[in-house]
C-alpha cells in the first residue's frame, strides 16, 4: 500500500501505526487506570487498586514501545535525512516531556512497593495516580508545543502532524491507522485484563 509522501518523512510515515497507535493507546489505558483509582477512593475496593494498577502497568508497557520506536523513526529522520546532531535530538522536548511522564509512572510502582500495608498502599497509590495523570499534559502536549522542536507539527518544524492535523493524513494512512489504534489500544485491554485475573487467583491461593 502506497503511502503519501510527506517531507522528510517519506516512507517512514509507516512508523506512524506503531509508534502514535501505541502512545494513544497509552493514554487509553492511563485514562481507565486513572477511573479505576478514583473508584477505588470512593467505594474502598481492593479490586479496583489491582485493576488501577495494572493498567497502569501496561500502559507505561505501552509507553515505551511508543518511545523506542520514537527513538528510531527520529534516527532515520531528524538524523540522517535532516541531519541533526545527536546531542540536538537528546535536548528535543518531545523525548525529554516523554521520558519525565515515563518516569514519574515509574515511580508510582516504585511508591506501591513500598508500602506492606494493603490499604494504605492502595490510598496512597490511587492519589498518586491521580497526580501522574495530570502531568501527563503538561509534560507531552503543553510544555513541547510552547517551544521550538524537531517533532512534525511542532513550533519551528518543517513538516506537518500526520497524527493530529487532519489535512496532513489521507485517506491510505486512515485505512491502517485508526484500526492500528484500536488493535493495540485492545491488545493492551486484554494484557491488562490477564494480569488482574492472574492477580485474583493469587488472591485466592493465599487465602487457602
Amino acid at each position: 500500500m502506497d503511502v503519501p509522501r510527506l517531507f522528510i518523512l517519506n516512507e517512514t510515515i509507516r512508523n506512524l501505526y506503531f509508534h502514535v497507535c501505541m502512545w494513544f493507546a497509552m493514554m487509553i489505558l492511563f485514562i481507565v487506570s486513572l477511573v479505576y483509582s478514583i473508584k477505588y477512593l470512593r467505594t474502598g475496593s481492593i479490586q479496583q487498586d489491582i485493576s488501577a494498577s495494572q493498567f497502569a502497568a501496561v500502559g507505561v508497557l505501552m509507553g515505551l514501545l511508543g518511545y523506542i520506536t520514537g527513538a528510531i523513526w527520529a534516527n532515520y529522520t531528524w538524523v540522517t535525512d535532516q541531519g541533526q546532531s545527536l546531542a540536538a535530538v537528546l535536548k528535543e522536548p518531545k523525548l525529554i516531556g516523554a521520558a519525565i511522564a515515563l518516569l514519574i509512572y515509574g515511580a508510582y510502582f516504585v511508591l506501591r512497593g513500598s508500602f506492606t500495608d494493603i490499604d494504605k498502599r492502595a490510598r496512597v497509590s490511587a492519589v498518586y495516580n491521580i497526580f501522574a495523570f495530570s502531568m501527563l499534559f503538561p509534560s507531552i502536549w503543553i510544555i513541547p508545543r510552547l517551544v521550538g522542536s524537531l517533532h512534525p507539527g511542532s513550533p519551528g518544524s518543517d513538516s506537518g502532524n500526520p497524527a493530529l492535523n487532519y489535512n496532513d493524513i489521507d485517506s491510505r494512512l486512515r485505512l491502517v491507522f485508526y484500526p492500528a489504534i484500536i488493535g493495540w489500544t485492545l491488545l493492551g485491554v486484554w494484557i491488562a485484563t490477564l494480569r488482574i485475573r492472574l492477580n485474583q487467583i493469587a488472591d485466592k491461593e493465599l487465602i487457602k
